[in-house]
């Protein structure tokens, strides 16, 4: 499982021109899931982008937790996108929708996270904060 975690001022999804879900000062995860994950490892990520220190601490250090701030979450298989063979990307890394949707949920519920709709064309939005983006991969 691997997860793209960015910092932000504000996010939201919009699927055919409506928007879904939108958070304010918190964490943009875009979540790939591949073959060999499991309840487990997604509950174990899920408590990892919890517990990531990279919002500032009174002295400026990125040291605290998310802790009231919000989470959007949404679902991106193209994180397991292979291009060691030429310039067209393989996604046969990434899980089937049968077992990547019930892991993507799993990991929102965990993390009491905002969705955006699994398997939709999204437009996503997002104001970073900062530049902070982490890859997580477990």
């Amino acid at each position: 499982m691997r997860a793209l975690v960015q910092r932000v001022s504000r996010a939201e999804v919009r699927v055919d021109g409506r928007r879904v879900s939108a958070i304010g000062p918190g964490l943009l995860v875009l979540l790939g899931v591949t073959h060999e994950d499991s309840g487990p490892v997604a509950d174990r990520l899920a408590e990892k982008v919890l517990a990531l220190r990279v919002f500032p601490d009174a002295a400026g250090a990125m040291n605290e937790p998310l802790g009231d701030r919000e989470i959007l979450c949404v679902s991106q298989f193209t994180l397991y996108a292979d291009t060691r063979r030429g310039n067209r990307p393989s996604f046969i890394g990434a899980a089937r929708p049968e077992l990547a949707e019930p892991l993507y949920e799993r990991f929102c519920d965990h993390t009491g996270a905002q969705r955006g709709v699994f398997g939709a064309h999204m437009e996503v939005e997002m104001v970073g904060d900062g530049p902070v983006t982490v890859m997580l991969e477990l």
